[in-house]
């Protein structure tokens, strides 16, 4: 008989039961034996599977890490589930499957089964986390790679652009009856940016939200959307992804927060505070985790000319992860981190207490591009919040195919984690249609076992509020609400309850304030609470109850906590009261300033209130507002033309380094051009200071072209600092911005002078598009063979049609010497356009001898496939594969230069 000894470990006995059969073990045991004994490590074991072998489902758990105090069972698998994208679990603790073998067909090509995608239930009847029972909600053909799902009870809301359905089981069969369209006219249909899964908030409402490509949406009947106001939703004033919020009838949609690229999921803990991910243009290193600041600008285009944040700017941050959502802007809300290059999907808030303590109320978060579902602690910094690291959940280390799309909470407190199952992720891309797998994570030995609830009774509906899982508490809740007074009693026990948790008693809290002829006791019991996150839950309430909360917002105002502080700021977004200036004021007065939460949220609560606020701000400032941290803050942010004196004093502050100035002059960019703002920055001109050419240079790019050129002050600081620049980047900025044709010989010299330099090439670049290609023409008429060849080096990497014009006119000209005809011919293959115009030349043997020579010299490198292709022939031996330096595509001028330089 053949042993295994190992340490007890139930990852461990998961891997090495796995894998018995193939090394022909036929028991495990933890205690010594007599015979010699093998330890088969995991890592190594997995590895020495064959490649099909690692595929097979039986395989699934051995290809994953999981967590210590932790086991992994195969829920499903392949053929019962294939693709699953995004899944929930309902308060019986079956799972939903959304699939998706339809994803992406313009890609992965049309589908061979010529039917649409399903809606899986998967029941686990015995309880050994296993589904024993696979049913097919609903198959469609409008059903194609659906985002999300969300159910409830005997419903399901399925997302899919352009539309979100309404999927009911009348007869309790488990197939779906109805259909219905509750939202239509979304874009990004078979898009990962288009809308996604709905969630239930502890407030009664509905979240979810959409990416970058869904741009709008209107009820089922082609209506606008009214807000809770009752006021249409115009979309053109939001920009990018947003999170909503709405009623559980889907009336009174709210836009929550706006500006991200493709957040996949909205996460709500019991306070109802909003968390999500969101995903980063690929390659960047910046997929985030944000706090769902509520009306927030989250950064992903720039506010006022939604240009990319490739582009350069003013006070430009260090880092890409951070610089790829604007975050030294002035009004957008910090990330709470970044978490690398991946693709985020589903996330969830663990409130379960069957998994061990450390995972207690902390974010979930499936990354199929990075194969983990990690938690990520978060503990509160000033006003808002910074995570503590990461705590590891499951991860795919050993299988490369792992991919989890979603992750959820069932009732038991276990999770339910979806794996697409893949070798590759992005891109829209697919490489295996055959597999998916549903894993359940939970301590060792601990069987699915379902908690059931009779949910006509009050004191077992708020029993069933207390559940991990969001399909029970959602029953639950409308049971609460509609036992009314009869739940009262148990609700406030709950709520009272001092050892309880407290985001069990924000629960009750929210269910009290929407029973009808609520007293208000829990209430005032709330705003007094020593605990924080039950007084900003209070908060929170009374403004989903009242019209105007301000009498309840002033209780708070004063209050110790900066997040409670911070919640005030918020509520009084869009209150023109009195009452509410008021308080903004006694919030900016406890401001100390360098909590970049707390500006954020000052700046939220005076959005479209700038003019009032300000004015009254300053009566109350002793000395100079910019005297302090806390002032100069909100000056940065402030958004009236009142504070432009003031930003100007800032930025010319010459006792405060330069680097640390740039804020202000970025902030001048989200003023329109007007009068005061330039002559703001004239004024800045003048400062006397050791970094005055600096200084002078920002304040002029800021300025408007027009105002400048109409300025005898303006031209005047122009044309001395182009004297005093010369011949460096400065030079090439202020010409790049002003495109004075007075200084065209002198960036004619430039370009000779600094032909073999990036700085050259900015200048011939930059000259051959304000002074036009005539003006170039003359100018290498009149050259020598030197000059020639310097002006054509200079304008090389341009890649316009004006370049390569002139650069294959030169190479092709007879009465050019061969040393000119030669260089032009190289210089062609520093741009992608000229690269194709060597290729057409020798196709048409219109090159010969030093000239081809130098053609050839000149696309060795060439990047393109099919230009090496064309290529091939003209070489003795093959081109060489990959280039050590590519040519770009054609791009703006700015994108040239930024390249050049880099």
């Amino acid at each position: 008989m053949k042993y295994i000894h190992f340490f007890k470990s139930a990852f461990r006995f998961t891997v090495v039961a796995a894998l018995l059969p193939y090394y022909g073990f036929s028991q495990v045991t933890d205690t010594l034996v007599t015979e010699p004994v093998v330890v088969i490590d995991p890592d190594s074991a997995y590895a020495a599977l064959s490649e099909p072998e690692k595929r097979f489902s039986r395989n699934a758990v051995a290809g994953i890490k999981v967590a210590d105090g932790l086991e992994a069972t195969l829920f499903a698998s392949e053929p019962n589930v294939i693709n699953p994208i995004n899944i929930d679990v309902d308060h019986r603790g079956r799972v939903w499957v959304c699939e998706a073998y339809n994803y992406r067909p313009a890609v992965n090509g049309k589908s061979e089964l010529g039917m649409g995608d399903r809606i899986l239930i998967l029941e686990d009847k015995d309880g050994d986390g296993k589904a024993d029972v696979t049913k097919v909600f609903y198959q469609g053909p409008e059903i194609n790679a659906p985002l999300g799902i969300w159910v409830m009870g005997n419903k399901a809301i399925v997302s899919q652009s352009p539309y979100v359905w309404l999927f009911t089981d009348t007869n309790g069969d488990d197939k779906a009856d109805t259909k219905e369209i509750l939202f239509k006219g979304i874009g990004g249909v078979q898009s990962d940016a288009g809308v996604h899964a709905f969630v239930f908030g502890p407030d009664g409402k509905f979240y979810f939200n959409f990416g970058n490509a869904g741009r709008q949406l209107v009820d089922g009947q082609d209506r606008p959307l009214l807000d809770k106001y009752e006021r249409p939703i115009d979309f053109r004033q939001f920009k990018q992804g947003v999170v909503f919020r709405c009623e559980q009838d889907f009336t009174k949609v709210e836009i929550m927060a706006e500006n991200f690229r493709n957040g996949f999921e909205v996460a709500v803990d019991s306070y109802g505070t909003m968390w999500q991910s969101d995903q980063e243009e690929p390659g960047n290193g910046s997929d985030r985790i944000s706090y769902v600041m509520e009306n927030g600008n989250f950064g992903y285009i720039d506010e006022m000319t939604g240009a990319s944040w490739r582009l350069n700017r003013t006070n430009l941050e260090d880092e890409i992860p951070r610089r790829h959502w604007h975050q030294n802007d002035p009004g957008v809300v910090p990330d709470l981190l970044q978490t690398g290059s991946g693709f985020p999907m589903g996330m969830t808030i663990y409130e379960g207490e069957l998994l061990p303590r450390r995972y207690w109320d902390q974010i979930l978060l499936a990354d199929a591009g990075q194969r983990y579902v990690n938690a990520f602690p978060v503990e509160v910094d000033g006003a808002g919040y910074k995570s503590t690291g990461i705590l590891p959940i499951v991860e795919g280390t050993r299988d490369k195919w792992f991919r989890p799309t979603d992750v959820c909470v069932a009732p038991d407190g276990s999770l339910i984690i979806s794996d697409w199952y893949d070798p590759v992720i992005g891109s829209n891309q697919m490489k295996d249609k055959s597999r998916g797998r549903i894993f359940r994570v939970a301590p060792p030995g601990v069987p699915y076992t379902i908690p059931v609830f009779d949910l006509t009774n009050p004191e077992e509906a708020v029993k069933a509020l207390q559940s991990p899982n969001l399909s029970m508490r959602y029953l639950a809740w409308n049971a609460c609400v509609k036992h009314g007074w009869n739940a009262e009693p148990f609700l406030e026990e709950l709520f009272n309850r001092y050892n309880a948790n407290p985001k069990l008693r924000a629960r009750a809290l929210w269910v009290l304030n929407r029973i009808e002829g609520f007293n208000y006791r829990a209430l005032d019991i709330g705003f007094r609470h020593l605990n924080p996150n039950i007084r900003i839950t209070a908060l929170r309430a009374v403004r989903q109850r009242n019209s105007d909360p301000t009498e309840y917002i002033k209780r708070l105002t004063a209050d110790p906590d900066p997040q409670v502080r911070r919640e005030c700021a918020l509520a009084i977004n869009h209150n023109h009261t009195y009452e509410a200036l008021d308080v903004w004021l006694q919030l900016a007065k406890q401001y100390k300033g360098n909590d970049r939460w707390t500006v954020e949220a000052l700046s939220i609560g005076a959005f479209d209130q700038w003019e009032r606020i300000f004015p009254a701000w300053l009566e109350r400032q002793k000395g100079k507002p910019t005297a302090t941290d806390a002032g100069k803050d909100i000056i940065w942010l402030a958004r009236t033309r009142q504070a432009i004196p003031y930003l100007t004093e800032a930025a010319a502050d010459t006792s405060v380094d330069f680097k640390s100035r740039l804020r202000y002059f970025r902030a001048f960019d989200f003023f329109r051009a007007g009068y005061e703002k330039s002559q703001a920055l004239l004024n800045v001109l003048s400062v006397p200071a050791s970094d005055r050419i600096e200084v002078s240079k920002l304040a002029l790019l800021h300025l408007d072209k027009s105002f400048v050129k109409n300025s005898q002050q303006g031209l005047s600081a122009l044309n001395k600092l182009l004297d005093e620049t010369y011949g460096t980047e400065h030079y090439i900025d202020l010409m790049t911005r002003y495109e004075l044709e007075s200084e065209n010989d002198r960036l004619l010299k430039m370009a000779l002078d600094k032909s073999d330099e990036v700085l050259g090439r900015d200048a011939g670049a930059l000259l051959l598009e304000q002074a036009g290609i005539s003006y170039v023409t003359q100018k290498l008429a009149g050259m020598n063979d030197a000059k020639k060849i310097a002006l054509l080096a200079s304008i090389q990497t341009v890649g316009s049609s004006e370049s390569v014009y002139l650069l294959r006119s030169a190479a092709v000209n007879p009465d050019e010497s061969v040393a000119v005809r030669k260089n032009a011919a190289k210089f062609l293959g520093a741009s992608w356009p000229g690269e194709e115009a060597v290729v057409k030349l020798l196709l048409d043997d219109r090159l010969a001898g030093e000239v081809k020579e130098g053609a050839l010299d000149g696309v060795r490198n060439a990047f393109r496939e099919d230009i090496k292709a064309q290529l091939a022939p003209y070489f003795p031996k093959p081109a060489v594969q990959e280039a050590e330096a590519a040519p770009q595509k054609p791009a703006s001028r700015k994108e040239r230069r930024k390249r050049r330089r880099s």
